[in-house]
């Protein structure tokens, strides 16, 4: 019988975590997706609004997330080449502009507050609600993901990623990866579907 390496075990190892992964973010998707087809199905009521705009900070926020999608890749170039100090800048960089994300979303529900369209209450609109649960469910997905950089970077800082073992910085890249295409998603369905 053909023993096994550790490096034959981490490879494996490595394998497993990605499909699990992989299964979890398809699970995630398709929530959207069922959450999605329900606006479109909603927005046949005659009590939707089909006036309602997108607030600017989501704009801005979907630019911060796409360049943040940028930086985490290429945190993941950077340890693959064992430059420690360049995968240090970009996990760094990530995680402040997957804050500032969060940040302008919140200020884009404060938009949407002021253009007079309320999430929740008596003065609430179907319309408002939906985009309200469609950024919030996001968001939530996205402090999984910060809290996933976190632990990465601390990871990172007691040096157990280098060229040859990155798998938690490439599952953390998958992860940030599939946020960043999911927000773009619900973005450009949001914007174009009224």
């Amino acid at each position: 019988m053909e023993q096994m390496t550790i490096e034959d075990y981490n490879q494996r190892k490595a394998k497993s975590h990605k499909l699990l992964l992989l299964f979890a973010m398809v699970s995630m998707f398709m929530m959207f997706a069922g959450l999605t087809s329900a606006y479109l199905v909603s927005a046949s009521r005659k009590d939707w609004i089909h006036t309602m705009i997108l607030p600017p900070a989501f704009t801005i926020s979907t630019i911060v997330i796409i360049i943040s999608s940028i930086t985490i890749h290429l945190a993941k170039l950077s340890i693959k080449k064992n430059n420690r100090q360049n995968t240090s800048i970009f996990l760094i960089s990530t995680l402040v502009l997957g804050i500032a994300f969060v940040y302008l979303q919140f200020k884009g529900f404060s938009q949407v507050v002021d253009m007079g369209y309320f999430f929740t209450g008596s003065e609430s609109t179907v319309t408002s609600s939906f985009l309200y649960v469609l950024t919030i469910l996001h968001l939530a997905h996205l402090f999984g993901g910060i809290i996933s950089l976190l632990i990465t970077i601390y990871n990172h800082f007691k040096q157990k990623y280098n060229a040859s073992q990155s798998t938690g910085i490439e599952l953390a890249a998958m992860f940030w990866h599939f946020l960043d295409i999911l927000w773009v998603y619900l973005f450009l369905f949001l914007y174009f579907v009224k």
